[in-house]
């Protein structure tokens, strides 16, 4: 195998969880686990309810999550893992948790200088006047859930009547409603603090919604996206300081829009993005010449100095 196994802890990959991304962490963790074979003894944990699967040894495992979603992003299962003392690839508790939460996110971010699209956060026990949002924020809009991804929930309103039918459809949760910005979609991957490449994502729908995702055929790529380099640099920067605003770790991959005014707005950032064969963070790895083997071994090496540092210290030396 490439580079042959190498001494030092077991990884533990981290498949399925509790939300209803289940199915895109199995699929990621397949790939993860391929790749990581390379280098490291690895295990596989299907995670099955909201704890720390029994097994996990603080002094043997650095965990690989590719959890989704609840419980797998918004740093339930990293607060669990911090309170063991069991080290872990991506952000901590904290960011994950500030991450998940998209208008704390925003506002995080656009105090850091970046542009974010205009909106309004609402409790669903609290839906806003219909016309209130239409006149600040125009007919052409999105709604969100605030604490999901993968854009489950996700919903393209044109319109105040189908704004206020969808409003009156909505059960539970927290929701964000933004202005609705046209242009193209672009996605940056972070790995150590440092800016990859801009991938552009062309749904063939024209929405990047669940299906477009994760169909088959339904959408299509660029990688690197075709965008003057100035313009590519800008928004390199404009993700790094998202990526430090929100006190993120080790790798995430950060999301923009690219308005037909030629400005690029900030969406959202993603700590544990997706990581099988046509996901995004590795295709943005791929515009930096790293391959799929090269970025999996990146992506838990700072975990793993993080091990190999701490058991120093508990030696003394």
């Amino acid at each position: 195998m490439e580079g042959g196994i190498v001494s030092g802890p077991v990884v533990a990959v981290f498949a399925g969880g509790v939300s209803r991304e289940k199915e895109i962490s199995v699929r990621s963790a397949g790939f993860v686990t391929e790749a990581l074979m390379a280098f490291y003894p690895v295990e596989v944990f299907e995670i099955l309810s909201e704890k720390v699967p029994s097994g996990i040894d603080a002094n043997r495992h650095v965990v690989f999550s590719t959890l989704h979603g609840t419980f797998g992003e918004d740093g339930g299962m990293q607060g669990l893992l911090d309170a063991k003392g069991v080290h872990y690839a991506g952000s901590d508790a904290e960011s994950s948790r500030l991450c998940m939460n998209k208008e704390d996110t925003k506002q995080r971010v656009r105090e850091g200088g970046v542009v974010v699209p205009r909106g309004k956060f609402f409790p669903v026990d609290a839906l806003p006047p219909v016309g209130e949002i239409v006149e600040q924020l125009g007919e052409r809009l999105v709604v969100k859930p605030n604490g999901e991804g993968s854009s489950i929930g996700l919903q393209i309103i044109d319109g105040a009547d189908e704004l206020e039918k969808r409003l009156k459809l909505l059960d539970s949760g927290e929701w964000l409603v933004e202005e609705r910005i046209e242009g193209r979609e672009l996605t940056v991957g972070v790995l150590d603090g440092d800016a990859m490449g801009v991938v552009e994502i062309m749904p063939v729908s024209g929405r990047y919604d669940y299906e477009s995702k994760y169909t088959s055929g339904r959408t299509r790529y660029r990688a690197p996206a075709e965008i003057p380099e100035p313009l590519s640099g800008a928004i390199r920067e404009a993700a790094q300081t998202a990526f430090d605003c929100c006190g993120c770790r080790d790798f995430a991959r950060v999301d923009f829009i690219l308005g037909d005014d030629g400005a690029f707005y900030f969406l959202e950032i993603n700590t544990l993005p997706g990581l099988t064969g046509t996901s995004l963070l590795p295709m943005s790895a791929s515009c930096d010449g790293l391959d799929f083997k090269q970025l999996a071994k990146k992506l838990i090496m700072p975990a793993i100095e993080r091990y190999r540092f701490s058991k120093r210290e508990r030696r003394g030396l």
